[in-house]
Protein backbone atom coordinates (compact mmCIF):
# COMPACT_ATOMS: atom_id res chain seq x y z
CA UNK A 1 0.00 0.00 0.00
CA UNK A 2 2.96 2.33 1.02
CA UNK A 3 4.45 1.79 -2.62
CA UNK A 4 1.33 2.44 -4.03
CA UNK A 5 1.11 6.13 -2.28
CA UNK A 6 4.78 6.45 -3.22
CA UNK A 7 4.73 5.93 -7.09
CA UNK A 8 1.89 8.10 -7.12
CA UNK A 9 3.41 11.20 -5.46
CA UNK A 10 6.39 10.68 -7.75
CA UNK A 11 4.00 10.96 -10.92
CA UNK A 12 2.02 14.02 -9.70
CA UNK A 13 5.63 15.27 -9.34
CA UNK A 14 6.84 14.31 -12.42
CA UNK A 15 3.21 15.71 -14.27
CA UNK A 16 3.79 18.85 -12.73
CA UNK A 17 7.78 19.59 -13.72
CA UNK A 18 6.28 18.59 -17.36
CA UNK A 19 3.67 21.14 -17.31
CA UNK A 20 5.87 23.85 -16.25
CA UNK A 21 8.36 22.92 -18.59
CA UNK A 22 6.25 23.24 -21.18
CA UNK A 23 4.74 26.63 -19.96
CA UNK A 24 8.76 28.10 -20.36
CA UNK A 25 8.77 26.74 -23.75
CA UNK A 26 5.94 27.82 -24.93
CA UNK A 27 6.35 30.96 -23.39
CA UNK A 28 9.94 31.70 -24.52
CA UNK A 29 8.81 30.58 -28.07
CA UNK A 30 5.75 32.91 -28.37
CA UNK A 31 8.33 36.19 -27.00
CA UNK A 32 10.09 35.31 -29.91
CA UNK A 33 7.72 35.17 -32.55
CA UNK A 34 6.12 38.10 -31.25
CA UNK A 35 9.04 40.10 -30.57
CA UNK A 36 9.96 39.13 -34.71
CA UNK A 37 6.41 39.87 -36.19
CA UNK A 38 6.76 43.61 -33.69
CA UNK A 39 10.79 43.66 -35.20
CA UNK A 40 9.28 43.33 -38.90
CA UNK A 41 6.05 45.41 -38.45
CA UNK A 42 8.25 48.59 -37.74
CA UNK A 43 10.98 47.75 -40.42
CA UNK A 44 7.87 47.49 -42.76
CA UNK A 45 5.97 51.17 -41.09
CA UNK A 46 9.60 53.15 -41.35
CA UNK A 47 10.20 51.30 -44.41
CA UNK A 48 7.06 52.23 -46.17
CA UNK A 49 7.39 56.03 -44.77
CA UNK A 50 11.36 57.28 -45.28
CA UNK A 51 12.28 54.82 -47.90
CA UNK A 52 15.11 54.13 -45.34
CA UNK A 53 16.81 50.60 -46.14
CA UNK A 54 16.06 48.03 -43.36
CA UNK A 55 19.81 47.43 -42.28
CA UNK A 56 19.40 50.96 -40.83
CA UNK A 57 16.63 50.40 -39.29
CA UNK A 58 17.36 47.17 -37.89
CA UNK A 59 20.57 49.08 -36.59
CA UNK A 60 18.13 52.31 -34.97
CA UNK A 61 15.70 50.00 -33.40
CA UNK A 62 18.65 47.57 -31.92
CA UNK A 63 20.07 51.37 -30.71
CA UNK A 64 16.60 51.94 -29.37
CA UNK A 65 16.13 48.81 -27.00
CA UNK A 66 19.71 48.61 -26.01
CA UNK A 67 19.44 52.36 -24.53
CA UNK A 68 19.72 52.77 -20.33
CA UNK A 69 17.35 54.98 -18.87
CA UNK A 70 19.04 56.79 -15.38
CA UNK A 71 21.16 59.60 -15.50
CA UNK A 72 22.92 58.71 -19.03
CA UNK A 73 19.31 59.04 -20.72
CA UNK A 74 19.58 62.25 -22.94
CA UNK A 75 17.22 64.85 -21.68
CA UNK A 76 15.41 67.66 -24.01
CA UNK A 77 16.87 70.79 -23.95
CA UNK A 78 15.14 73.39 -21.93
CA UNK A 79 13.74 76.39 -23.48
CA UNK A 80 13.62 79.44 -20.52
CA UNK A 81 10.76 81.93 -20.87
CA UNK A 82 10.73 84.07 -23.96
CA UNK A 83 11.98 87.43 -23.13
CA UNK A 84 10.05 90.64 -24.32
CA UNK A 85 11.72 92.37 -27.49
CA UNK A 86 10.97 95.80 -29.10
CA UNK A 87 12.97 98.44 -30.99
CA UNK A 88 11.64 100.71 -28.34
CA UNK A 89 13.15 98.89 -25.40
CA UNK A 90 16.29 100.42 -23.90
CA UNK A 91 16.06 97.43 -21.18
CA UNK A 92 14.61 95.30 -18.24
CA UNK A 93 15.35 95.87 -14.80
CA UNK A 94 14.50 91.91 -13.41
CA UNK A 95 14.96 91.00 -10.26
CA UNK A 96 11.30 91.14 -8.66
CA UNK A 97 10.29 87.81 -7.53
CA UNK A 98 6.36 89.02 -8.03
CA UNK A 99 4.02 91.86 -9.62
CA UNK A 100 5.37 95.32 -9.70
CA UNK A 101 2.82 97.54 -8.24
CA UNK A 102 4.63 100.81 -8.54
CA UNK A 103 7.64 103.09 -9.17
CA UNK A 104 8.93 105.96 -7.44
CA UNK A 105 12.33 108.50 -8.33
CA UNK A 106 14.33 110.01 -5.77
CA UNK A 107 14.26 113.70 -6.42
CA UNK A 108 18.67 113.89 -6.87
CA UNK A 109 17.57 111.47 -9.19
CA UNK A 110 20.01 108.77 -8.28
CA UNK A 111 17.71 106.40 -7.24
CA UNK A 112 13.98 104.53 -7.85
CA UNK A 113 11.90 102.94 -5.48
CA UNK A 114 9.90 99.57 -7.01
CA UNK A 115 7.37 97.92 -4.43
CA UNK A 116 6.02 94.21 -5.29
CA UNK A 117 3.36 92.24 -4.12
CA UNK A 118 5.51 89.39 -3.12
CA UNK A 119 6.65 91.82 0.13
CA UNK A 120 9.56 93.80 -1.37
CA UNK A 121 10.96 96.81 -2.31
CA UNK A 122 13.73 96.72 -4.15
CA UNK A 123 15.67 100.13 -4.54
CA UNK A 124 17.53 100.65 -7.90
CA UNK A 125 20.42 102.88 -8.99
CA UNK A 126 19.47 103.99 -12.11
CA UNK A 127 21.87 107.17 -12.22
CA UNK A 128 23.07 105.51 -15.75
CA UNK A 129 20.69 103.59 -17.62
CA UNK A 130 23.14 102.48 -20.51
CA UNK A 131 25.26 100.64 -17.96
CA UNK A 132 24.67 96.88 -18.15
CA UNK A 133 24.37 96.23 -14.36
CA UNK A 134 22.70 98.20 -11.57
CA UNK A 135 23.44 97.76 -7.98
CA UNK A 136 20.05 96.91 -6.27
CA UNK A 137 19.08 96.76 -2.05
CA UNK A 138 16.15 94.51 -1.70
CA UNK A 139 13.94 95.49 1.57
CA UNK A 140 11.32 92.77 2.95
CA UNK A 141 8.31 93.72 4.52
CA UNK A 142 7.08 91.19 6.66
CA UNK A 143 4.13 89.32 6.25
CA UNK A 144 2.39 92.51 4.23
CA UNK A 145 3.40 93.94 0.82
CA UNK A 146 3.02 97.98 0.29
CA UNK A 147 0.76 98.77 -2.48
CA UNK A 148 2.43 102.76 -3.01
CA UNK A 149 6.00 103.79 -2.51
CA UNK A 150 6.87 107.38 -2.44
CA UNK A 151 10.42 108.92 -1.86
CA UNK A 152 11.01 111.77 0.68
CA UNK A 153 12.62 114.82 -0.51
CA UNK A 154 15.59 114.90 0.39
CA UNK A 155 15.63 111.18 -0.78
CA UNK A 156 17.37 110.15 2.63
CA UNK A 157 14.17 107.70 3.12
CA UNK A 158 11.22 106.48 1.25
CA UNK A 159 7.88 105.85 2.77
CA UNK A 160 5.51 102.82 2.03
CA UNK A 161 1.65 101.99 2.58
CA UNK A 162 1.23 98.22 3.28
CA UNK A 163 -1.70 96.57 2.41
CA UNK A 164 -2.66 93.90 4.75
CA UNK A 165 -2.64 96.01 8.48
CA UNK A 166 -2.97 100.05 6.43
CA UNK A 167 0.07 101.44 7.96
CA UNK A 168 2.33 104.44 7.07
CA UNK A 169 6.00 103.20 7.26
CA UNK A 170 8.89 105.13 7.11
CA UNK A 171 12.02 103.84 5.96
CA UNK A 172 15.59 105.40 6.65
CA UNK A 173 18.30 104.79 4.11
CA UNK A 174 22.36 104.56 4.81
CA UNK A 175 24.70 105.25 2.06
CA UNK A 176 27.98 103.66 1.48
CA UNK A 177 30.81 105.81 1.38
CA UNK A 178 30.95 104.93 -2.65
CA UNK A 179 27.12 107.06 -3.01
CA UNK A 180 25.53 103.77 -3.43
CA UNK A 181 22.27 102.36 -0.90
CA UNK A 182 23.77 100.49 1.99
CA UNK A 183 20.58 99.45 4.03
CA UNK A 184 17.35 100.75 4.76
CA UNK A 185 15.24 100.33 8.09
CA UNK A 186 11.85 100.92 9.06
CA UNK A 187 12.21 104.10 11.72
CA UNK A 188 8.14 105.62 12.18
CA UNK A 189 5.38 103.38 11.82
CA UNK A 190 1.96 105.91 11.69
CA UNK A 191 -1.09 104.86 13.41
CA UNK A 192 -3.81 102.98 11.07
CA UNK A 193 -6.65 105.41 9.93
CA UNK A 194 -8.14 103.59 6.70
CA UNK A 195 -10.57 100.52 7.31
CA UNK A 196 -10.37 99.45 3.13
CA UNK A 197 -8.20 99.74 0.51
CA UNK A 198 -5.89 102.62 -0.21
CA UNK A 199 -5.87 104.14 -3.84
CA UNK A 200 -3.85 107.07 -3.43
CA UNK A 201 -0.71 107.92 -1.09
CA UNK A 202 1.98 110.26 -2.07
CA UNK A 203 4.13 113.08 -0.56
CA UNK A 204 4.49 116.69 -1.77
CA UNK A 205 7.97 118.00 -3.66
CA UNK A 206 8.22 120.51 -0.73
CA UNK A 207 8.18 117.80 2.21
CA UNK A 208 5.64 119.61 4.30
CA UNK A 209 2.94 116.63 4.04
CA UNK A 210 2.00 113.49 2.89
CA UNK A 211 -1.40 112.67 1.63
CA UNK A 212 -3.14 108.93 2.41
CA UNK A 213 -6.69 107.99 0.60
CA UNK A 214 -8.83 105.16 0.35
CA UNK A 215 -11.55 103.75 -2.09
CA UNK A 216 -14.52 104.90 0.63
CA UNK A 217 -13.64 108.65 0.19
CA UNK A 218 -11.75 109.45 3.45
CA UNK A 219 -8.64 111.13 2.73
CA UNK A 220 -5.65 112.30 5.32
CA UNK A 221 -3.32 115.15 5.48
CA UNK A 222 0.01 114.10 7.39
CA UNK A 223 2.97 115.91 8.92
CA UNK A 224 6.38 113.70 8.06
CA UNK A 225 6.06 112.67 11.97
CA UNK A 226 3.02 110.67 11.74
CA UNK A 227 0.60 113.49 12.96
CA UNK A 228 -2.79 113.76 11.19
CA UNK A 229 -3.51 117.99 9.88
CA UNK A 230 -6.49 117.22 8.24
CA UNK A 231 -9.38 114.78 7.26
CA UNK A 232 -11.73 115.36 4.66
CA UNK A 233 -14.12 113.71 2.13
CA UNK A 234 -13.83 113.83 -1.60
CA UNK A 235 -17.51 113.54 -2.41
CA UNK A 236 -16.56 111.12 -4.98
CA UNK A 237 -18.91 107.92 -4.40
CA UNK A 238 -16.17 105.66 -4.99
CA UNK A 239 -12.73 107.19 -5.11
CA UNK A 240 -10.23 105.59 -8.04
CA UNK A 241 -7.15 107.34 -7.58
CA UNK A 242 -5.15 110.63 -5.05
CA UNK A 243 -2.25 111.91 -5.98
CA UNK A 244 -0.06 115.08 -4.89
CA UNK A 245 0.94 117.45 -7.85
CA UNK A 246 4.48 117.98 -8.51
CA UNK A 247 4.69 121.41 -7.26
CA UNK A 248 3.34 120.48 -3.65
CA UNK A 249 0.57 122.31 -3.32
CA UNK A 250 -2.44 120.49 -4.19
CA UNK A 251 -4.11 117.41 -4.09
CA UNK A 252 -6.16 115.27 -6.20
CA UNK A 253 -8.99 112.87 -6.16
CA UNK A 254 -10.54 110.84 -8.80
CA UNK A 255 -13.41 108.74 -8.75
CA UNK A 256 -17.36 107.60 -9.71
CA UNK A 257 -18.06 111.10 -10.37
CA UNK A 258 -17.08 112.63 -13.77
CA UNK A 259 -15.48 115.34 -12.03
CA UNK A 260 -11.66 115.88 -10.84
CA UNK A 261 -10.99 117.55 -7.52
CA UNK A 262 -8.20 119.72 -6.99
CA UNK A 263 -8.03 120.80 -3.40
CA UNK A 264 -5.10 123.28 -2.32
CA UNK A 265 -3.23 122.22 0.64
CA UNK A 266 -2.70 125.83 2.55
CA UNK A 267 0.52 126.70 5.01
CA UNK A 268 0.82 130.08 6.87
CA UNK A 269 4.47 131.89 6.13
CA UNK A 270 6.18 130.23 9.01
CA UNK A 271 5.36 127.08 7.55
CA UNK A 272 2.17 126.00 10.06
CA UNK A 273 -0.71 124.04 8.41
CA UNK A 274 -3.37 126.23 7.99
CA UNK A 275 -6.43 124.52 6.22
CA UNK A 276 -7.37 122.30 2.67
CA UNK A 277 -9.71 124.50 0.68
CA UNK A 278 -10.98 123.63 -2.16
CA UNK A 279 -8.93 124.52 -5.87
CA UNK A 280 -11.24 124.02 -8.84
CA UNK A 281 -12.48 120.77 -10.44
CA UNK A 282 -12.03 119.77 -13.89
CA UNK A 283 -15.00 119.40 -16.01
CA UNK A 284 -15.63 117.97 -19.16
CA UNK A 285 -16.19 114.37 -18.85
CA UNK A 286 -19.70 112.33 -19.15
CA UNK A 287 -18.40 109.42 -16.89
CA UNK A 288 -15.79 108.55 -14.20
CA UNK A 289 -12.30 109.54 -14.02
CA UNK A 290 -9.88 106.23 -14.08
CA UNK A 291 -6.35 108.34 -13.36
CA UNK A 292 -4.77 111.45 -13.45
CA UNK A 293 -1.28 112.59 -14.54
CA UNK A 294 1.07 115.89 -14.41
CA UNK A 295 3.57 117.49 -16.02
CA UNK A 296 7.01 118.69 -14.38
CA UNK A 297 5.65 122.07 -12.56
CA UNK A 298 1.56 121.16 -12.61
CA UNK A 299 1.10 123.97 -15.52
CA UNK A 300 -0.78 120.96 -17.01
CA UNK A 301 -3.30 117.77 -16.12
CA UNK A 302 -4.19 114.85 -18.11
CA UNK A 303 -7.34 112.92 -17.00
CA UNK A 304 -8.72 109.21 -18.33
CA UNK A 305 -12.27 108.70 -18.16
CA UNK A 306 -14.91 106.07 -18.52
CA UNK A 307 -16.47 107.34 -21.42
CA UNK A 308 -13.32 106.44 -23.66
CA UNK A 309 -11.42 109.65 -23.84
CA UNK A 310 -8.68 111.70 -22.18
CA UNK A 311 -8.75 115.41 -22.32
CA UNK A 312 -5.49 117.81 -21.35
CA UNK A 313 -6.29 120.82 -19.26
CA UNK A 314 -4.31 123.77 -19.34
CA UNK A 315 -4.11 124.66 -15.18
CA UNK A 316 -1.39 127.29 -14.92
CA UNK A 317 -4.39 129.60 -13.06
CA UNK A 318 -5.01 132.28 -10.29
CA UNK A 319 -7.67 130.20 -9.37
CA UNK A 320 -8.36 132.37 -6.39
CA UNK A 321 -9.36 136.02 -8.90
CA UNK A 322 -11.47 133.43 -10.98
CA UNK A 323 -9.78 132.20 -13.51
CA UNK A 324 -10.56 128.52 -14.32
CA UNK A 325 -8.60 125.68 -16.35
CA UNK A 326 -9.38 124.85 -20.37
CA UNK A 327 -9.65 121.67 -21.92
CA UNK A 328 -6.40 121.72 -24.39
CA UNK A 329 -7.02 118.63 -26.55
CA UNK A 330 -9.24 115.59 -26.28
CA UNK A 331 -8.51 112.28 -27.81
CA UNK A 332 -10.02 108.89 -27.56
CA UNK A 333 -8.33 105.31 -26.39
CA UNK A 334 -8.53 101.75 -26.96
CA UNK A 335 -11.17 100.86 -23.98
CA UNK A 336 -11.36 97.15 -22.58
CA UNK A 337 -12.46 95.89 -20.00
CA UNK A 338 -9.49 96.71 -17.50
CA UNK A 339 -9.75 100.74 -16.12
CA UNK A 340 -6.34 101.56 -17.81
CA UNK A 341 -3.33 104.10 -16.23
CA UNK A 342 -2.06 106.76 -17.96
CA UNK A 343 1.35 109.14 -17.82
CA UNK A 344 2.42 112.58 -19.10
CA UNK A 345 5.46 113.42 -20.27
CA UNK A 346 7.30 116.37 -18.18
CA UNK A 347 6.90 118.41 -21.21
CA UNK A 348 3.26 117.47 -21.31
CA UNK A 349 3.55 116.61 -25.25
CA UNK A 350 3.14 113.04 -24.76
CA UNK A 351 0.45 111.10 -23.33
CA UNK A 352 1.21 107.41 -22.10
CA UNK A 353 -1.92 105.21 -21.92
CA UNK A 354 -1.53 101.31 -21.05
CA UNK A 355 -4.43 99.68 -22.44
CA UNK A 356 -4.23 95.55 -21.07
CA UNK A 357 -0.82 94.80 -21.43
CA UNK A 358 0.29 97.58 -24.35
CA UNK A 359 1.23 101.09 -23.90
CA UNK A 360 -0.38 103.36 -26.29
CA UNK A 361 1.69 107.23 -27.23
CA UNK A 362 -0.66 110.03 -28.21
CA UNK A 363 0.37 113.80 -29.40
CA UNK A 364 -1.38 116.08 -26.89
CA UNK A 365 -1.26 118.79 -29.41
CA UNK A 366 -3.24 116.96 -31.96
CA UNK A 367 -4.96 114.26 -30.04
CA UNK A 368 -3.74 111.40 -32.19
CA UNK A 369 -2.12 108.37 -31.58
CA UNK A 370 1.48 107.87 -32.15
CA UNK A 371 2.54 104.69 -32.14
CA UNK A 372 1.45 101.07 -29.62
CA UNK A 373 4.15 99.11 -28.10
CA UNK A 374 2.10 95.87 -27.84
CA UNK A 375 2.59 92.90 -25.40
CA UNK A 376 4.91 94.67 -23.01
CA UNK A 377 3.89 91.67 -20.08
CA UNK A 378 1.62 88.59 -20.71
CA UNK A 379 -0.66 90.19 -17.83
CA UNK A 380 -1.66 93.88 -17.12
CA UNK A 381 0.36 96.58 -16.61
CA UNK A 382 0.03 98.34 -12.96
CA UNK A 383 1.46 101.41 -13.18
CA UNK A 384 3.46 103.94 -15.68
CA UNK A 385 5.88 106.73 -15.22
CA UNK A 386 8.39 109.21 -17.41
CA UNK A 387 11.89 109.83 -15.68
CA UNK A 388 12.36 113.66 -15.67
CA UNK A 389 14.34 114.37 -19.01
CA UNK A 390 11.43 112.57 -20.15
CA UNK A 391 13.27 110.36 -22.21
CA UNK A 392 12.21 107.34 -20.93
CA UNK A 393 8.85 105.58 -19.49
CA UNK A 394 8.62 103.19 -16.87
CA UNK A 395 6.51 100.36 -17.30
CA UNK A 396 5.05 98.32 -13.73
CA UNK A 397 4.19 94.52 -14.63
CA UNK A 398 5.16 90.69 -13.85
CA UNK A 399 8.04 90.51 -12.18
CA UNK A 400 10.37 93.39 -14.43
CA UNK A 401 10.10 96.93 -14.84
CA UNK A 402 10.07 98.01 -18.64
CA UNK A 403 12.55 100.58 -19.93
CA UNK A 404 11.13 102.11 -22.95
CA UNK A 405 12.26 104.78 -25.24
CA UNK A 406 9.43 107.72 -25.86
CA UNK A 407 10.20 107.85 -29.44
CA UNK A 408 6.96 110.08 -29.81
CA UNK A 409 9.16 112.27 -27.88
CA UNK A 410 11.00 112.88 -30.37
CA UNK A 411 7.83 113.66 -32.95
CA UNK A 412 6.22 115.61 -31.08
CA UNK A 413 9.58 118.11 -30.26
CA UNK A 414 9.83 118.16 -34.12
CA UNK A 415 6.22 119.42 -34.48
CA UNK A 416 6.89 122.12 -31.57
CA UNK A 417 9.75 123.47 -32.83
CA UNK A 418 8.67 123.31 -36.41
CA UNK A 419 5.75 125.33 -35.17
CA UNK A 420 8.05 128.57 -33.12
CA UNK A 421 10.13 128.79 -36.20
CA UNK A 422 6.71 130.14 -38.37
CA UNK A 423 7.15 133.01 -35.27
CA UNK A 424 9.35 135.96 -35.01
CA UNK A 425 13.16 134.60 -33.23
CA UNK A 426 16.39 136.01 -32.56
CA UNK A 427 18.84 134.03 -34.89
CA UNK A 428 20.78 132.29 -32.08
CA UNK A 429 17.24 130.83 -31.29
CA UNK A 430 16.39 129.56 -34.58
CA UNK A 431 19.59 128.25 -34.93
CA UNK A 432 18.90 126.40 -31.91
CA UNK A 433 15.73 124.96 -33.00
CA UNK A 434 17.35 123.55 -36.19
CA UNK A 435 19.33 122.21 -34.51
CA UNK A 436 17.26 120.46 -32.03
CA UNK A 437 15.03 118.99 -35.35
CA UNK A 438 18.20 117.57 -36.70
CA UNK A 439 19.14 115.56 -33.91
CA UNK A 440 15.68 114.50 -32.91
CA UNK A 441 15.44 113.32 -36.73
CA UNK A 442 18.00 111.64 -36.24
CA UNK A 443 17.53 109.64 -33.34
CA UNK A 444 13.55 109.14 -35.06
CA UNK A 445 15.40 107.56 -37.87
CA UNK A 446 17.31 104.99 -35.50
CA UNK A 447 13.75 103.70 -34.47
CA UNK A 448 12.51 103.16 -38.21
CA UNK A 449 10.75 106.51 -37.90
Amino acid sequence: MGDIQAGQNLNAFLLGAITILFCVILHFVYKTAFKSKKKEALQHEIESDSGAPAEEVSSETTATETRISGKTKKRATWKGKSEFSHPWLLKNLKGHPGTVLLVDFSANGKFMAATCDDGSVILWDIRDLNQKEHKTLRVNIEFDHASHVAWSPDSKAFIVHTVRENHIVVYKIEKKKDGTIGSAAPVITFEKVHEVDVVGFDISSNGKFMMSCSSNNDMVIWDLKGQQLERLDTYLMTTHTAKVSPCGRFVVATGFSPDVKVMEVCFTKNGEFKQVTKAYELTGHSSGIYDVAFDVDTSHIATISKDGTWKLYHTKIDYARGESPHVLETGTYGQTANPPRIALSPNAEVLAVSVDSSVEFYDTYTGKLYDTVENVYSGLINYMKFDASGKYLFVCGDRAVRVLHNVCGYFTTIASCTRLLGTKQTSATVERQKKTIQECKEALAKFGK
